[in-house]
Order: C-alpha cells, then sequence, then structure tokens
C-alpha cells in the first residue's frame, strides 16, 4: 500500500508538472503569435491569441492547433488606397496547419466579426459627411452639407447598407445609398445631394489574407462585418 501510495503521488506531481509546463507553452505560444500578428498589422493595430484545446504541446509537435481564436483591435484596413479603421475584429481559425518554424500557419476555415464605428466610417466617406444610426437595422443618417446655387444647404437622409461584389469579381464592396432624397422642387438638388451621400468603400485590404467580407448589418454600435474564408494565413506563413 505505501508503495501504492508513493506511485500515486509521484504520478500526480508529474502531471502537475506537465499541466504547469503545457500552460507556460501555450501562453509562450499566444504571446508570439500576437506580436507577430500585429507586427503585420501595423502599430495601429493590437492582437490578442487563444490557442484552445489541451494538451497544447501534442498539438504543436503534430503541427496541428485545433482552435486559434484571434481579438484585433484598431486595425486599418485599406478602403480603395486609403485607410478605413476597423475598431474590433473576432476571428476563429479552426484546423490550423503550423509552418515548420512556429512563426505562422494556415487555418482550413474561419468567420468572425468586425466592427466598424460610425466616427470611423465618417472618416472613410470623404465627402465631408456625418454618419450616424437610421434608426432600424441596417439604416445609417448621412448629415451633408453642400452648396448649391450660392447657398449652403445642408441634409439629412435615411440610407440603406449593404454589402455587394466588387466590379472585378474580387471582395466585396459596402454601399452607402440614401432611400430617397427630397427634391423640393429644385431641379438638380437630388443629384447633387447623392453625390455627398451615396459612396462605396472596400475594406479588404488588411484582414488577414484569405478572410472576406460575407454579409453586414447595421446597429446603434456601427456596422458590423461578418468574415468568412478557407486557407486563411496566420503570421509568418
Amino acid at each position: 500500500m505505501r508503495f501504492l501510495r508513493v506511485v500515486l503521488i509521484i504520478g500526480v506531481v508529474l502531471g502537475a508538472l506537465f499541466v504547469g509546463a503545457d500552460r507556460w507553452a501555450v501562453g509562450y505560444a499566444e504571446e508570439r503569435l500576437a506580436e507577430r500578428i500585429q507586427a503585420r498589422q501595423g502599430a495601429g493595430g493590437k492582437a490578442e491569441v487563444e490557442i484552445e484545446g489541451f494538451p497544447f504541446l501534442t498539438q504543436a509537435l503534430s503541427h496541428d492547433l485545433d482552435r486559434v481564436n484571434l481579438k484585433l483591435t484598431g486595425v486599418e484596413a485599406t478602403a480603395d488606397g486609403r485607410k478605413t479603421r476597423l475598431s474590433q475584429i473576432d476571428a476563429s481559425f479552426r484546423e490550423v496547419k503550423l509552418n515548420g518554424d512556429y512563426t505562422g500557419g494556415t487555418a482550413r476555415r474561419a468567420e468572425g466579426t468586425a466592427l466598424i464605428s460610425y466616427a470611423d466610417l465618417t472618416q472613410a466617406s470623404q465627402n465631408g459627411v456625418v454618419l450616424t444610426y437610421g434608426g432600424t437595422p441596417g439604416k445609417v443618417k448621412v448629415t451633408a452639407t453642400l452648396e448649391f446655387l450660392g447657398q449652403s444647404l445642408t441634409r439629412h437622409v435615411v440610407s440603406t447598407v449593404t454589402l455587394v461584389d466588387a466590379k472585378d469579381g474580387k471582395g466585396k464592396i459596402v454601399r452607402v445609398r440614401a432611400d430617397e432624397v427630397p427634391g423640393e422642387g429644385i431641379p438638380g438638388i437630388e443629384r447633387e445631394v447623392r453625390k455627398r451621400t451615396d459612396f462605396d468603400r472596400t475594406v479588404d485590404g488588411g484582414l488577414p489574407a484569405g478572410l472576406g467580407l460575407s454579409a453586414l448589418t447595421a446597429d446603434e454600435a456601427g456596422v458590423h462585418l461578418t468574415l468568412t474564408g478557407t486557407d486563411v494565413t496566420l503570421a509568418g506563413s
């Protein structure tokens, strides 16, 4: 009995040491991967990584991770050659194949969400308009001030924000279109207002390679983008 107790105690100690080593290793790997992803996103973004599954060490030795969760804040994506800030990206990468030196990998599939605040969407418009929530899901309020026939006019319109295919077939475009612009009997005013309130913006650039836009909606917080992809690249690959 004494021998069995000694064996049990040794087993518990070794098990505790293994669990401790495994948790240290996963924490170290999460920090290093977050650093590399943040470096790729640029100084404006901050990355947090969580590697799921236990034990981590056996996954690492096989170069296969079940799931990696990524949170990016303050990401700068490219919109038509200009920068558009994404407040936050939350993504989950599944079946990740690590590369030989463990500096990154490729996920067989990934999904997530991204948020563009109205302040950042206003800046991305490049038209001098102000965008706020339109009161119902999928709607935004656009306020534009323009000079027309020697007068300064301010108009407020409710617009629909949608996701459409790019003309070249590569990626998606965020489209903002006014539902209605009252003409007020003034010839040409609707056309002039729409020059300010209606616009398209691409935001694919800056996302992890292979991760693209698939849907969107709008609420009080801003415009929420749904992200999906296959063979999505993580840092270092």
